[in-house]
C-alpha cells in the first residue's frame, strides 16, 4: 500500500528568489551531488539538517519547501 509521497519545491523556490544551485551549495557547504537528489525528489529520508538550513536560507517556512502529495494523484 502506498501512502503517498513527500515532494520538496527547491528548484521553484531557487527560480523564484535567482538563486543558482552553485550558490546555494557554495554558501551551505552541501555536496553538489546530494542536493541534485533532492532537487529531483529522488531521496527516501530527509535529512532535518539539510531542511533547517534551506528554510532559514531561503527564509522561507518549512510547508513553503515541502509537499504532502496524496497517493490517489500519484497516479
Amino acid at each position: 500500500m502506498t501512502y503517498g509521497n513527500l515532494s520538496l519545491r527547491i528548484e521553484e523556490i531557487l527560480k523564484e528568489k535567482g538563486i543558482s544551485k552553485n550558490q546555494i551549495c557554495k554558501d551551505l557547504d552541501i555536496p553538489r551531488s546530494n542536493f541534485n537528489k533532492y532537487c529531483r525528489n529522488d531521496f527516501l529520508r530527509l535529512d532535518t539538517g539539510l531542511i533547517c538550513k534551506l528554510c532559514w536560507y531561503l527564509k522561507i517556512e518549512i510547508q513553503e519547501l515541502i509537499s504532502y502529495i496524496p497517493p490517489e494523484e500519484n497516479g
